[in-house]
């Protein structure tokens, strides 16, 4: 008996141990719905990895983008993995505040990542981050709302249908927008889809030789077009809707269209959230006839910042995350439609993604619509369709954001948003050296 309860004692005493000493990542993460999703099955990870505790950190777009970049910076070492965009990667990557992740797996296949998204996440031919989800932007729309206006919605329309059809579509009486579009200031919010639309309209953010561009007609013909539509047709008080706003607004059922992230897709189809489940269809986004549409690439990776003391357990939480493996897992909890998208050439090629996803083969026409590297109508020094992949943009992007969002709002005028944007365009560019 006295060897029995030695023995029990013992093995209580481990249990303590085990429990004390496993190892707590500290996450931060964005609040869209498939990364609130993979918390909610983290219990599995952990499960299978009992040394490992998780703890999460959940912010709004801009707060995580803010809160990473300071801590990275600074080499705060808040976070152990940290949920950053195809922006960072290449530019902190070659600052050396990010590891490599070399010790994936034998299993987890990076061959199958989409070489869009691949290519965006590597430097000097390694992988700094893996991608949990990728996007392109695309039209949502309603196609009861698009039928009662007596339209037929092409799979690859111009703006000036889009504006035709979201006029006809706004039931004001009725609480229906025919378009929502982010008005949100933001360098990854309003900032990245205006950029795409001026890529449609022909502008550029900066020349061959860093010269800003606000000041030519074609982004005073994108801001124009797009105060208009949003006055004419899209929801009260857009200067405040991001991404987020914007969804639930169309799940409500008070939005004829939504151009935004190809990611949204299984939101909106889903009939546990939106009660337009069963009415929604998916085109290209919109052009002018220039030969650039206004989609962007874009992807939420997980990445290890360089002062990270736990990189081993860090890597085998995103090795689980973003695997084939951890796919079949939210397919078998909530559905393949509701699977993680835009990452792994192995998902558009699965019938059962096929069948579930009627929205899966224009997301990845879109992914693959986007080039990065030739972004614009005319030559740009830079890469990058949605942001200017340079250290600099992160702050100016956001500045020029708050113009154009106040713009919307009525504070100014476009001329006067444009102009200020010019000024300060080429206030930061001399300064960074950029301008000689």
């Amino acid at each position: 008996m006295k060897n029995l309860c030695a023995a029990l004692l013992c093995a209580t005493s481990l249990l303590a141990y085990d429990s004390a000493s496993a190892e707590t990542l500290t996450i931060a993460t964005v609040n869209n719905g498939d990364m609130i999703r993979m918390q909610g099955l983290t219990s599995e990870f952990t499960s299978a990895n009992p040394d490992i505790q998780v703890e999460w950190v959940t912010l709004e777009e801009n707060v995580l983008r803010e809160r990473v970049t300071t801590d990275i910076a600074t080499k705060g070492g808040q976070y152990d993995i940290m949920t950053i965009g195809t922006y960072e990667v290449p530019i902190w990557a070659k600052q050396g505040w990010l590891l490599p992740l070399e010790n994936l797996g034998t299993d987890y296949d990076v061959e199958d990542l989409l070489p869009a998204i691949r290519s965006a996440l590597t430097v000097d031919d390694k992988l700094y981050a893996a991608p949990f989800y990728g996007e392109s932007s695309f039209i949502m729309y309603r196609k009861d709302l698009m039928e009662k206006a007596g339209l037929t919605m092409p799979d690859a329309p111009t703006w000036e249908f889009v504006a035709d059809a979201a006029r006809k579509m706004t039931d004001r009486a009725n609480d229906i927008n025919g378009i929502c579009l982010r008005g949100k200031a933001g360098w990854g919010e309003n900032t990245a889809f205006l950029t795409t639309m001026s890529n449609s309209f022909g502008a550029r953010w900066f020349d061959e030789n860093w010269q800003p561009q606000f000041d030519q007609p074609e982004w005073k013909n994108t801001l124009d077009f797009y105060l208009q539509l949003m006055n004419d047709a899209g929801p009260q008080g857009a200067s405040s809707n991001g991404f987020n706003e914007n969804l639930a607004l169309f799940q409500q059922g008070k939005c004829g269209m939504w151009i935004d992230a190809t990611v949204a897709a299984s939101f909106v189809t889903n009939p546990k959230d939106s009660t337009v489940a069963d009415k929604v269809g998916f085109a290209l986004a919109p052009d002018t006839g220039l030969g650039k549409r206004a989609n962007w690439l874009w992807a939420w990776n997980l990445a290890i910042p360089a002062g990270s003391q736990k990189a081993a357990s860090a890597e085998k939480f995103i090795a689980w995350a973003t695997s084939k493996q951890y796919a079949e897992l939210v397919a078998s909890k909530e559905g393949w439609a509701n699977v993680p998208p835009g990452t792994r050439t192995s998902l558009y090629e699965n019938p059962e993604y096929q069948k579930a996803a009627p929205f899966a083969k224009m997301t990845l026409d879109s992914i693959n619509a986007a080039d990065p590297k030739n972004p614009t109508v005319k030559p740009v020094p830079y890469v990058g369709v949605q942001f200017v992949a340079i250290p600099e943009f992160q702050g100016l992007g956001t500045t020029v954001g708050q113009l154009f969002s106040a713009a919307l709002a009525g504070q100014m005028s476009a001329d006067d948003a444009l102009a200020q944007a010019q000024s300060v365009a080429t206030r930061e560019m001399t300064r960074a050296g950029y301008i000689k």
